[in-house]
Formats: C-alpha cells, structure tokens, sequence
C-alpha cells in the first residue's frame, strides 16, 4: 500500500458527502411525521446531532472506535485524541510477518491504516455513519423528550453505545496487538454496510 490513490479518495468523499446528506433528510422525513408543534423540535433533533457527534468523534469517538483495543471491547481514548498524529499524515500500524496474506519481512511493518486513502479521509467518512445512527433514533422520542435532554442523551449514547461498537464491528486485528473488537476479530464477521453497528443498533436503542 503505497500512496493514497486520487480516485479511491474522490470515492470515498463522495460517499461520504451522500451519507451527510441522510442527516437532513431524515430530520425532514421525521419533522412530517410529528404534530405541527413538535415540527421544529424533530428537525433540531437530527441536524444537533451532526455537531454533537462531530465534536466527540474528533476528541475522542475516533479514538475508541479504532485505537488499539482494550478488554475487547473499545479503543484506546488517548491513542487518537484531538485527532492527535492524523492530520497531515497517515497513521500506521505495525503487522507481523504473514506470507499467505503477502507480507514477507521478518520485522514487523508499518501499513498505512487507511489504506489507500488519506488518513483525515477516512475518519470523516466514519464519522458519517456516527452521525446518521445517533439521529435515526431521534425518531423514537417524537414528541416525548426535549431538545436539551436530547442533547445530553445524544452525546451519551455515541460515548458509551455507538464508539464502542463501532470498535467491535469494524476494527480489525492482524497487528502486534490486538487492535480491533470481538466481531470483527473473534466472529470473523464482516460488515461493509453498517448493519450491525447503524442499524440493529440504533433500532435496539429506539425500542428501549
């Protein structure tokens, strides 16, 4: 893996900018399903939780979804905080020797972690589907929970739900250490679409 590639970075910004676009719809979508008074109050809803989300995955959502595990169960909160070591770089991460995956050298060897993208690419494309996810269960509250409630609630559950499963469902080990979750690591499933960490997890959060 050598230097990021312009059209897999063109790619997968322009993936990212589709799944912004879900935030605002959805708040629309939600704002036509509620009582005319409770219309704004919905819209808020979805659309705070692209800043409240965007604030905690740049201190340290990043971090706990895809810094080195601990107990298996998140990521390392210090290890990527303030997005500290990717921006105007690449981050890398060091893997052991494996001849059937193409890795020869004895010594371990430092991969670049987002592959073929540049690093800041990469943690604005996952933090898409934080946002979308937080917002999918504002849906569950209409009209039941203020918007200041909604925000403590909001920053809560990305925190404590959302990071953390993220770390189990879409990091990965194949490192000296183990870097990724039980998911990803010890099921050995693999989850291209979110469907585990958006939507069985959103959904589960809506129905509790």
């Amino acid at each position: 893996m050598g230097a990021p590639d312009s059209g897999d970075t063109a790619w997968i910004l322009a993936s990212a900018a589709l799944v912004l676009l879900m935030t605002p719809g959805l708040a629309f979508f939600y704002g036509g399903m509620v009582r005319a008074k409770g219309v704004l109050n919905m819209i808020m809803m979805s659309i705070s939780s692209m800043g409240v989300v965007t604030v905690l995955w740049v201190l340290y959502g990043y971090s706990v979804a895809f810094g080195n595990d601990k107990f298996g169960f998140f990521g390392d909160p210090s290890q990527y905080f303030g997005l500290k070591g990717l921006i105007g770089g690449n981050a890398v991460i060091e893997v052991i020797a494996d001849p059937s995956a193409g890795i020869e050298a004895v010594e371990a060897i430092g991969i670049p972690l987002a592959g073929t993208i540049p690093q800041t690419v990469f943690v604005a494309f996952q933090l898409m589907f934080a946002i979308i996810t937080v917002a999918l269960i504002s849906g569950a509250v209409a009209d039941r929970l203020k918007f200041g409630g909604w925000l403590v609630f909001a920053g809560l559950w990305a925190t404590f739900v959302y990071f953390p499963v993220a770390h189990w469902v879409f990091a990965f080990d194949g490192v000296t250490g183990e870097t990724g979750g039980w998911i990803a690591n010890k099921l050995k499933a693999i989850d291209f679409a979110g469907g585990t960490a958006v939507h069985i997890n959103a959904g589960i959060a809506g129905l509790v």
